[in-house]
């Protein structure tokens, strides 16, 4: 046969295959050489497809570009999440580990070989057999734009800040390479290189390459409709006009889609225009989100007239659209990965606000969004756009499970919950029971100083609602339908009003529902300060359950948005609180109704609620949430930081965001203040303490001035008494005659007057006999 000596491996391949197929039908019949020959072609047909069979299930090296940034790390823990799928039979079942065994041993005695062409062992063929399934289809790569101590195990490789020798090397490794550029102008040259480089280089490549450019709706914000309900669609890609600010973006789009021309079998590209992102914690649309969680504002921005129609899509709704992109190499260059929502600016934020915030919107001249720190210039020209989109190409190419296809608004659930896990934003929910005057409020307060918690206190909590209910029956719109919801409102309002001095466990718990379900309650979390005080109070303020489609109990959405995970419990001996209580100011024992006969009224009341069986923190522990009794032994400010350390290290870290810029500001200058104060009265201190030192020295010194003087006149007056007697002796026995040798020895003059003064002395020495 000439099939074993065609030189042209493709041809020889398709004739092995034909023969291989006619050979097992049993229309090919020979004996010696022939049949010989049939089977190496068969081999080797079998060792070539099995080749690239290995190729095929082998995972595809992906590199993304800035995989630090939102949209790149979104996507690529969508791709490194994607696995091959089991091995199927002719019906589209999964394959059981018996059936792929019957299937190998029932190949007809067909050697079967590695990709080497060596003949592999049974041991061999049973770990690519359990291999198969479950195997990752992508090996993510990519750079990062800092060193980072952050994990990424969806990363297989990362590079910081490589030179350009370097990245292209790595991009020459990969088989398919990513660039986003819709958040980041700043990585357009170096997308363009990227482009360019490969594209220089397709001689060299080891196998087919391909390069996805994620870029921005923006290149369509300028496009002329050709009506004003037109939907602008993939196929009118060259009629698209861009932003001012996003010409760089659409010349780049022309320069992938033409270099992918060349030769589309080695080297191919692909242009994904992508709505503005959501989800996963949100980028371009924080703002919002961030301003409605701090709940710090009573009307959520919208900037402009908010009619505006926003393009979006749903990060991993995108990282799905390049997956398909790369499993199914569509013949369309250029595709616009938006959902179907076309939702209004308006409608997004009024969504948001009614979530996550206080539900209220209000607009703004976009004018004051330059003036916000948050919002930078590329993400102000986002919100601003007004296109009404559909991706044809994506619904056509590709048969996608999205995860958001109706858009933003209509998962706005989901997406929240997205917001808040992926950022950490999550409520803490604390209740601080115990005795009156043991210091719950005052406990409570520096609990939620801290965490930044809302403190929640039965007395105020009644007084925000009256006031609530007062303005709700007060400001009722003439014109609407409200008469069942005013005729609500008012019930409530004399309920409580009639109720202050003595109110219903129902009416009570009705309001502290109502003010833990509150968004700010169930964004930041809550400190429950002094409630529930009764076992049946606790039971109806947290108790809810929903049965299960098996009939079984579970907990509740309601019960898990309320139910506290930390219980305090504080106490103290009767003689110390009343000691404490006598010792308040006078306004804080106003303040509480502190007098004496009503504490002694309220303690005595606390303790026989809890010397029953069913106490609050017998519910507590049936709960599973075990409380931390505390004792309070003391007052003092050592013995209070030690509590509240417990307390912090009881309940860990924060989960809320970090200080704002400006929070930092005003934190830096109170501290250069403080610092300011600090050094000015340490320098008056010490001028101070200096001129005391001085005046105390010069006193000093003036003092022992004074008694030196007087140390010296007494030295004087003592020498002068002890002088007196030697005086009295030398004048009656030695002056004398001394004075007669001086004058004498001056008369006379000698040559040695010491030697005649000492010789006229022994002459005239009275004493001398």
């Amino acid at each position: 046969m000439v099939i074993s000596q065609h030189k042209h491996h493709t041809s020889a391949l398709c004739c092995a295959k034909m023969l291989v197929s006619l050979a097992r039908k049993g229309q090919l019949h020979g004996n010696g050489k022939p049949t010989t020959v049939i089977y190496v072609t068969c081999r080797q047909a079998k060792m070539e497809e099995q080749r690239m069979e290995k190729l095929k299930l082998s995972p595809k090296k992906v590199f993304i570009n800035n995989i630090d940034s939102y949209a790149s790390k979104n996507i690529a823990k969508c791709l490194c999440a994607c696995v091959a799928e089991a091995p199927v039979d002719s019906d589209g079942e999964i394959k059981t580990e018996e059936e792929e065994k019957r299937e190998t041993s029932n190949r007809g005695g067909e050697a079967l070989s590695d990709s080497d062409g060596e003949i592999k062992t049974e041991e061999e063929e049973k770990r690519e057999t359990s291999n198969r399934g479950g195997e990752a289809v992508f090996n993510v790569v990519g750079t990062v734009s800092d060193k980072s101590d952050d994990n990424r195990p969806y990363v297989l490789e990362e590079y910081l800040q490589p030179n350009r020798e370097e990245l292209l090397s790595k991009l020459m490794d990969c088989d398919v390479v990513i660039y986003n550029i819709s958040q980041h102008s700043d990585q357009l040259e170096e997308a363009l290189w990227a482009v360019s480089a490969l594209h220089n280089e397709m001689d060299h490549f080891s196998g087919p390459k391909m390069f996805i450019l994620v870029s921005t709706v923006m290149t369509w914000a300028c496009s002329n409709p050709l009506s004003p309900d037109a939907i602008f669609t993939d196929e009118e890609y060259r009629k698209r006009r861009p932003h001012p600010n996003f010409t760089q973006h659409i010349d780049l789009e022309r320069r992938v889609v033409k270099m992918g021309k060349t030769n589309r079998t080695l080297f191919s590209t692909y242009v994904v225009a992508s709505g503005l992102q959501y989800g996963m914690g949100e980028q371009v649309f924080h703002f919002f989100f961030k301003t409605s969680w701090l709940g710090q504002e009573h009307e959520i921005p919208v900037f402009g007239d908010g009619n505006n129609v926003v393009p979006t899509i749903h990060v991993t709704d995108l990282a799905s659209v390049i997956q398909n992109v790369i499993e199914h190499q569509p013949k369309k260059y250029y595709l616009l990965a938006v959902d179907n929502s076309n939702n209004t600016m308006e409608e997004i934020v009024k969504a948001v606000a009614s979530v996550l915030g206080p539900g209220k919107i209000q607009k703004r001249p976009f004018e004051e969004s330059f003036l916000t720190q948050d919002l930078s210039v590329m993400e102000i020209d986002s919100l601003l756009v007004n296109l009404c989109m559909e991706a044809i190409h994506v619904k056509e190419l590709f048969s996608m499970n999205w995860l958001c296809e109706s858009g933003l608004v209509e998962n706005i659930e989901l997406i929240v919950e997205e917001y808040r896990q992926s950022r950490g934003l999550l409520p803490i929910r604390l209740c601080v029971l115990g005795p009156p005057a043991v210091g719950k409020s005052t406990v409570s307060k520096q609990i939620c100083r801290y965490y930044k918690l809302h403190h929640v206190t039965l007395k105020e909590t009644i007084s925000e609602t009256i006031a609530q209910l007062e303005d709700n029956v007060k400001n009722v719109d003439p014109d609407g339908d409200n008469d069942d919801f005013e005729a609500e409102a008012k019930k409530l309002l004399n309920s409580l009003k009639e109720n202050m001095e003595h109110h219903g466990d129902e009416l009570l718990v009705k309001v502290v529902k109502d003010k833990l379900m509150s968004n700010p309650c169930r964004n930041q979390g809550f400190v429950l300060d002094g409630f529930p005080k009764t076992y049946e109070q606790a039971r109806e303020l947290f108790y809810a359950e929903d049965e299960s489609e098996d009939g079984t109990s579970q907990m509740s959405s309601y019960k898990r948005k309320v139910m506290p995970e930390f219980v305090f419990c504080l106490d103290a001996s009767d003689a110390f609180l009343k000691d404490r209580v006598m010792n308040l100011p006078e306004r804080q024992v106003q303040e509480h109704n502190y007098n004496q006969e009503h504490f002694l009224q309220q303690l005595a009341r606390y303790r026989e609620n809890n010397a029953e069986d069913d106490t609050v923190v017998n519910y507590f522990d049936e709960m599973n949430i075990t409380p931390l009794c505390l004792e309070i032994t003391s007052s003092n400010e050592p013995d209070c930081l030690l509590l509240m350390q417990k307390i912090f290290d009881t309940v860990g870290q924060p989960r809320n965001y970090g200080p704002s810029s400006q929070e930092v500001e005003e934190e830096e200058r109170r501290k250069a203040e403080e610092k300011m104060r600090r050094e000015a009265q340490e320098k008056a201190e010490e001028e101070r303490r200096e001129a005391e030192e001085a005046k105390h020295r010069a006193a000093c010194w003036e003092e022992w001035t004074r008694d030196l003087e007087e140390v010296r006149q007494q030295e004087e007056e003592l020498l002068e008494a002890q002088s007196v007697p030697m005086r009295n002796y030398l004048m009656e026995h030695v002056m004398p005659t001394l004075t007669q040798g001086l004058i004498q020895c001056c008369t006379v003059q000698p040559q040695d007057p010491v030697d005649f003064l000492a010789e006229f002395l022994i002459k005239k020495n009275p004493f001398s006999y």
